[in-house]
């Protein structure tokens, strides 16, 4: 960010400064907390910041008066932390923000374009380009859906969606200016109009890409009797609008660019034009080890008789690490369920702690700040968690993390015969989830393999892999496990972990408001009908 050009050195029409974003809400939260990075400016989506007016002080800004009232002129704009932090992140140098609120300000008057663009976890850019630019056509996303009718025959068929989305564009159209046209909204009528606005602009956007002959972007419809998702393949032009056009040059940062050729056809960048550097790997392969503690496959075929014997083996590490703090990535809510219960059958669910959707974070937080040697069941969280030190000193892998078949995105892909895609999008996760535990040269953390398919993977990509982590790999052992003994399980464990309340939800950190800014873990909101079609199925229901 450093190599930016600032505004003394440069022209009045020269881009000047840089900006920072990542898709992950966490990582943002510690460049707020990194006395280094003090430089940088965050902003966050409006619903993340509340209104100062008497009154109104609980109430987000995306639902407060200047957002309910038409013409409202309101007196404090200069001091409302919303405006106030997008006013000084806009003419600071360094502007940070998440990937998500990133992109939909794509053409903003207010963060134009710079003469850098950082963007970290970059390996999985196309990935959220796809989810973002994902159009969801249902009962709980259309506030319209009751005054349409959803032609059959749409699932697979993008050219009658294509004439289907003009049609309800102009419904939304319709009822969107009827809104505008009222002096005052009520809070529900500022979210529907909001909605309308933004799934207009949706919309447009899907109609005007597919019907345009130049458009690199294959587009795939599911429908059904509940709702209709219209997905981007390779969103080469979304991705120009909200990332390529927005700065001179651009650093993706990642540990897991594994095929320089196949990410920059993925993210629509030409090769000859993009600089792979590679910085050596200085954390010990000793401090780093693998355990081969394969119980058999994982896949929803063999779980019922694989799982018993996982959770066996968790027993058996817990009892190896009875004083030290561990997260058991469990891939899926189903297995996270299924396997908490299995432990507390086998007298250990006093160290384990466990999440769901609406209380992932809190439970992260509970766990990350617990002086106990807690066991965390979680799910997904494989990426951008630092687990430093003693916050965590080992993991267990149970299921290989494959993308969705079932998601139409994958099938067309594996149909074109794209397994080494597959393949290698499967490594790209296992890679980052072994660097949870280890975060610096002189930490140690210990990675125990329990599904047999990740070895099917290593043995699939194996060209994909970096020499670092091939080294890893190839030093991988098969360890003496304590007995299971749930007594020596617990360790000094003398009291439950205490859970945090089903209601209690934490805040999203650029999430969707009357600015569209969206929800970097969109999946997380999807109800069951719409997981069935993501990549990420698995995790949101019990496949």
């Amino acid at each position: 960010m450093g190599c930016a050009r600032r505004a003394a050195d440069a022209d009045p029409s020269d881009a000047v400064g840089a900006y920072y974003t990542t898709p992950q809400v966490s990582q943002l939260d510690d460049v707020a907390a990194d006395d280094l990075l003090e430089e940088f400016k965050l902003i966050r989506g409006k619903s993340n910041y509340t209104c100062i007016l008497p009154g109104e002080e609980a109430t987000p800004v995306d639902r407060a008066p200047c957002a309910r009232e038409r013409g409202y002129d309101c007196a404090v704009k200069h001091r409302c932390p919303y405006f106030a932090d997008r006013a000084i992140a806009s003419s600071r140098a360094f502007a940070a923000m998440t990937l998500a609120y990133f992109m939909r300000t794509a053409g903003s008057e207010v963060f134009r374009k710079r003469d850098v663009c950082v963007i970290d976890e970059a390996h999985g850019l196309a990935e959220w380009a796809e989810m973002y630019a994902t159009i969801d056509l249902d009962e709980q996303r259309v506030p319209v859906w009751e005054d349409v009718r959803v032609p059959s025959g749409l699932d697979g068929d993008p050219e009658r969606t294509a004439d289907f989305a003009d049609h309800l564009q102009g419904v939304c159209e319709g009822v969107k200016d009827e809104l505008l046209g009222q002096d005052e909204l009520t809070t529900e009528a500022v979210a529907r109009r909001d909605r309308l606005q933004e799934l207009i602009a949706e919309l447009d956007w899907f109609i005007e890409d597919y019907r345009d002959p130049e458009s690199a972007t294959t587009w795939v419809v599911d429908a059904d009797e509940e709702g209709v998702t219209i997905k981007p393949m390779d969103p080469e032009r979304y991705l120009s609008h909200t990332v390529w056009d927005r700065a001179n040059k651009h650093a993706l940062l990642s540990a897991t660019i594994l095929n320089k050729a196949a990410f920059c056809r993925s993210v629509g960048l030409d090769p000859s034009t993009v600089a792979l550097v590679d910085v050596e790997h200085t954390f010990p392969v000793a401090n780093r080890p693998l355990y081969d503690v394969t119980q058999g496959k994982m896949t929803y075929e063999n779980r019922a008789q694989t799982l018993p014997k996982l959770a066996d083996t968790v027993v058996r590490v817990m009892a190896t690490h009875p004083d030290e703090k561990g997260i058991v990535h469990a891939h899926s809510y189903d297995i996270a369920e299924k396997l908490a219960a299995r432990l507390a059958d086998a007298g250990v669910g006093d160290r384990v702690r466990t999440h769901d959707a609406d209380t992932r974070d809190a439970e992260l937080e509970r766990w990350k700040a617990s002086d106990d040697p807690e066991v965390f069941v979680a799910v997904k969280m494989e990426e951008a968690l630092d687990l430093a030190h003693d916050l965590g000193r080992w993991q267990v892998l149970c299921k290989a993390p494959f993308l969705n078949t079932n998601d139409s995105r994958v099938a067309a892909r594996l149909a074109d015969g794209q397994w080494a895609w597959y393949y290698r999008t499967a490594l790209q996760t296992i890679i980052q989830a072994c660097g949870r535990v280890v975060r610096a040269p002189d930490d140690y953390g210990a990675t125990y393999i329990a599904d047999s398919s990740v070895l099917d993977v290593f043995e699939r990509a194996r060209g994909d892999m970096p020499p670092w982590f091939a080294a890893q790999v190839d030093a991988m052992t098969t360890p003496d496990l304590a007995e299971p003994d749930p007594a020596a399980a617990l360790g000094e464990t003398t009291a439950g972990v205490e859970q945090v309340e089903a209601a209690t939800r934490s805040t999203d950190t650029g999430g969707r408001g009357s600015t569209g800014e969206t929800q970097p873990d969109r999946a997380a909101s999807r109800d069951d009908r719409d997981s069935e079609g993501s990549p990420v199925a698995d995790v949101w229901n019990t496949e």
